[in-house]
C-alpha cells in the first residue's frame, strides 16, 4: 500500500529486537511530555499531479514581476536563452562532487574553465571552484588572512562594504576569534588616512575593501597594496564579477584575495538565489583556500587529464583539517557563469557592463535634472549604481513606483535612495520611470 515507504513492518520489528525496544516510542522516552507534539499535522488533502500542477500556478500568479531599478549586489542581467535549456541537462542538473577523475572528465573540465574565467576576469594567480555565495565567500577570506597571518587576528573592514556582506563576516567571525575593526569612510569612500593610522598599530592579519562599494561608488585604491603588505598584512577586494570587465582588477591593484558574488554574470534574481562566489588568491596562498581547485595534468598516454589538486585539504581526505565543504554548488552554479562567460565572450561582457555604466549616468542625470534629487556623493565617480538625496516622502516614491510596476530603488536613509542600471534597462524605461515622478 505505500510502496514509498523504505521499511516494512517486518524490518521494523527485526530493528526492534536487534536494539533491545519494543516500539519506537521507546527512541523518545527521555522527551519530556510536556513537550511533544500530539496535535495533528496540518498538511493539506492528497493532489492529484493536475491538481498539484494548477496549485502552483495559482501560487505563481502572486508574484509580480517588476521593472528593476534595485542593486544592491543583486542585479537584473540578461541570461541568454540557451543557458537554462544546457543546464536542465541531466548530466548537469544532477552532478555532485567528482571525486573519481577517471569518470568525471566532463564535469572537472567546465570546472576548470570556470576558474580559468575568474581568475581571468579578476587579475588573480588562483581560482577555487566556486564558493555558496559573495558573503560567505568573503567571510571565508577573512579566515584566510587570519589562517595566514598566524598570530594576527584582527582584519580591517571598510565602513563601504556592503552591510548585508558585513553582517556574514560579523558572524564567521566571531565564532572564530576574529577581532572585526571598521575604517571610517570619508565622503563615501574608505578613508586611506584612517586605514594608515590602524595598520601603524599593528596586529592587523587583513584590510577587506569593496569595488564597487555599497554606494556604486568606484574607490582609488592606488598605492594600497604596499601599504598593506609593508604592514605583513593581506589586502582583500570584494567586487562585483560584471564589473570587472571594465574596472581595474584586484590583481591590478595589488590584492592578495579577490572575493564576491558570481550572479552579475547572468543569473537571474530569482528570489534571492541560488547564487555563486568567487574567490581567487595568489599562488602562494593556495593552500589556505577554501573550496575545491580543478588541476590540469596528463595520464599515462600523455593525454589530457582534468582532477582534483591538493586533495589533502578536501573533506573526504584529511577532514579534522579540510578547508572545503562546497559541494553541488561549485558544479551547478559555475557550470552557468562558465556557460554565460563562454557565450557572451571579452566584448560582449565588456558591451554589457559599458551600457550598464551609461544608462545609469544617463537615469542620475535626469534625476538630477528635476531639481528634487541631488547626487549624495557628487565628486566621487559611480558605475551603475548611484545614491541621491530626495527632497520628498521617499516611502511615498517608491510605492508609487511599485504601484506601475517598477522596483524603483532602495531606500537607504530616509532621505536617500540607491538606484542601479543595468544593460537590460531601456531609455524607455528610464523615461518612464522619470514620468512617474509626483
Amino acid at each position: 500500500m505505500f510502496k514509498y515507504f523504505p521499511h516494512t513492518e517486518a524490518d521494523l520489528q527485526t530493528m526492534f529486537k536487534t536494539i533491545g525496544i519494543k516500539s519506537l516510542d521507546e527512541l523518545y522516552a527521555e522527551v519530556p511530555e510536556a513537550i511533544r507534539f500530539r496535535g495533528d499535522y496540518q498538511l493539506p488533502e492528497a493532489m492529484s499531479e493536475m491538481e498539484v500542477r494548477q496549485l502552483f500556478e495559482q501560487l505563481g500568479t502572486q508574484n509580480r514581476q517588476l521593472t528593476c531599478f534595485a542593486g544592491a549586489g543583486v542585479y537584473d542581467h540578461y541570461t541568454p536563452a540557451v543557458i537554462p535549456q544546457l543546464l536542465q541537462r541531466s548530466e548537469f542538473l544532477t552532478s555532485y562532487t567528482p571525486y573519481q577523475a577517471e569518470i568525471s572528465q566532463g564535469t572537472l573540465h567546465y570546472i576548470f574553465e570556470f576558474q580559468s574565467m575568474m581568475a581571468e576576469l579578476t587579475g588573480m594567480d588562483i581560482s577555487n571552484a566556486s564558493m555558496y555565495d559573495g558573503t560567505t565567500a568573503t567571510a571565508e577570506a577573512v579566515m584566510m588572512a587570519v589562517a595566514a597571518g598566524k598570530k594576527q587576528s584582527t582584519v580591517l573592514v571598510s565602513e563601504t562594504v556592503d552591510p548585508k556582506t558585513l553582517a556574514v563576516v560579523r558572524t564567521y567571525a566571531h565564532f572564530h576569534g576574529i577581532d572585526l575593526v571598521m575604517i571610517p569612510a570619508e565622503d563615501g569612500a574608505t578613508s586611506r588616512g584612517s586605514l594608515e593610522a590602524q595598520l601603524q598599530q599593528g596586529g592587523v592579519a587583513g584590510v577587506l575593501v569593496q569595488q564597487p562599494n555599497r554606494y556604486g561608488i568606484v574607490e582609488d585604491f592606488t598605492g594600497w597594496a604596499d601599504m598593506i603588505h609593508n604592514a605583513k598584512s593581506l589586502l582583500i577586494i570584494n567586487s562585483v564579477a560584471a564589473d570587472l570587465a571594465v574596472l581595474k582588477t584586484p590583481g591590478e591593484w595589488g590584492a592578495d584575495i579577490a572575493v564576491g558574488d558570481g550572479q552579475s554574470l547572468g543569473i537571474p534574481m530569482q528570489w534571492g538565489g541560488p547564487y555563486v562566489g568567487y574567490m581567487c588568491c595568489t599562488e602562494k596562498l593556495i593552500r589556505k583556500m577554501p573550496g575545491r581547485i580543478v588541476g590540469r595534468t596528463v595520464d599515462s598516454h600523455g593525454q589530457r587529464a582534468i582532477v582534483l589538486t591538493l586533495q589533502a585539504r578536501e573533506q573526504h581526505i584529511r577532514r579534522q583539517k579540510a578547508t572545503s565543504n562546497i559541494c553541488s554548488n561549485q558544479s551547478l552554479m559555475a557550470l552557468f557563469v562558465t556557460m554565460y562567460c563562454a557565450l557572451m565572450g571579452k566584448q560582449g561582457l565588456k558591451e554589457a557592463a559599458e551600457l550598464s555604466y551609461a544608462g545609469a549616468h544617463y537615469l542620475c542625470e535626469r534625476l538630477v535634472a528635476t531639481g528634487h534629487f541631488a547626487l549624495v556623493y557628487p565628486n566621487r565617480p559611480f558605475f551603475n549604481e548611484f545614491v541621491v538625496r530626495y527632497d520628498g516622502n521617499i516611502d511615498a516614491l517608491l510605492r508609487r513606483f511599485i504601484d506601475n510596476g517598477i522596483f524603483g530603488g532602495i531606500k537607504v536613509a530616509d532621505d536617500q535612495i540607491m538606484l542601479a542600471v543595468t544593460e537590460k534597462r531601456t531609455k524607455e524605461e528610464m523615461n518612464r520611470l522619470i514620468s512617474l515622478l509626483p
